[in-house]
């Protein structure tokens, strides 16, 4: 491995956290520093919508809104580098803590789920971003 896989490699483990970090922390606009303008993002094996990152920002943040209490949590990436692109699956797992109001209404518990994010990812002059995120939900639970 060369210095500059080894860069690159760190640069995208830092892009992977700072996902969770907008979709945990509510900072949407953080998503512009891991997704290209034109990424599909699809979220559809877990219920969810498949679009583009402005069209998921503005879903996230009516859908997890109900959600305040979010943890993301990502594994080792396995990063394959080939025809200019990175091609990366990482796994999750991801806790949910519903609002105080649906916890007044009998909402029990949190969601629990898990399983992989698959990125294409591609290097801009602003750094490696994603232009496509499938998530592979594995598991989910209630409690």
């Amino acid at each position: 491995m060369d210095a500059q896989e080894i860069a690159d490699r760190l640069e995208i483990a830092d892009l992977l956290a700072r996902y969770t970090r907008a979709v945990d922390s509510g900072q949407w606009d953080l998503l512009d520093r891991v997704f290209s303008q034109d990424a599909v993002i699809d979220y559809t094996s877990a219920g969810g919508i498949k679009g583009t990152r402005d069209e998921v920002k503005a879903w996230l943040a009516e859908v997890l809104a109900h959600w305040p209490g979010r943890l993301h949590l990502i594994g080792a990436p396995a990063i394959d580098f080939r025809d200019g692109e990175a091609h990366v699956s990482a796994p999750f797992t991801d806790t949910l803590a519903p609002t105080r109001e649906m916890t007044d209404a009998g909402t029990e518990g949190f969601l629990h789920g898990g399983g992989w994010y698959h990125h294409r990812m591609r290097r801009t002059p602003d750094g490696w971003r994603s232009t496509e995120l499938v998530e592979e939900q594995s598991w989910r639970t209630a409690r």
